[in-house]
C-alpha cells in the first residue's frame, strides 16, 4: 500500500530536517549500508509509535558523543523496493516498522524492531542508540 505523498510528507522532512538522506530505491540502500564505517538506518512509517517514539528517540540519540557516519531512512508504504532491500539486509530480524538498523562497514551490529519501540518513550530509544553508538561508532 502506497500512502499519499502529502501525508508521509512532514514525516519525511522531520529525518531529512536531522541531516537523515531518504533512500528511494534498492541501489540507493544497498549503496548506503554499504559504505565504510556506521550507517544507520531508520525505517519509517506513519503510525503512532514512529511519530511518537521512534523517530523523536532516533533524532534525539544524535546528540550523543559518538555518532553513525552516515543517516538514512526508507520509508515503509512508499518507497517499496527500497524498504523491502532494506528488511532483506537486516535478515535475520522479520519485517517491521517502524524500525532501526545500525550497520558497521556492512554488517548489521544492532536492531531495534517495533516491538522495542511501541509504549517506550523517545528517550529510551535515544538510549538505546547511544548505547549502541559507544560501542561501534
Amino acid at each position: 500500500m502506497v500512502y499519499p505523498e502529502e501525508l508521509v510528507s512532514p514525516m519525511r522532512q522531520e529525518l531529512v530536517n536531522a541531516g537523515f538522506e531518504q533512500l528511494k530505491t534498492p541501489a540507493e540502500v544497498e549503496a548506503a549500508i554499504a559504505k565504510e564505517g556506521t550507517t544507520l538506518v531508520m525505517v519509517n512509517s506513519v503510525c503512532g509509535c514512529a511519530a511518537g517514539s521512534a523517530r523523536p528517540g532516533t533524532i534525539l540519540s544524535l546528540t550523543a558523543p559518538k555518532k553513525p557516519d552516515h543517516l538514512t531512512t526508507v520509508f515503509a508504504g512508499m518507497e517499496i523496493d527500497a524498504v523491502n532491500k532494506a528488511r532483506e539486509l537486516m535478515l535475520p530480524y522479520p519485517p517491521s516498522s517502524p524500525a532501526i538498523a545500525l550497520f558497521k562497514d556492512g554488517e548489521l551490529v544492532h536492531m531495534i524492531e517495533r516491538h522495542h519501540i511501541e509504549g517506550r518513550p523517545a528517550q529510551l530509544i535515544a538510549q538505546s542508540l547511544a548505547q549502541a553508538y559507544n560501542e561501534f561508532c
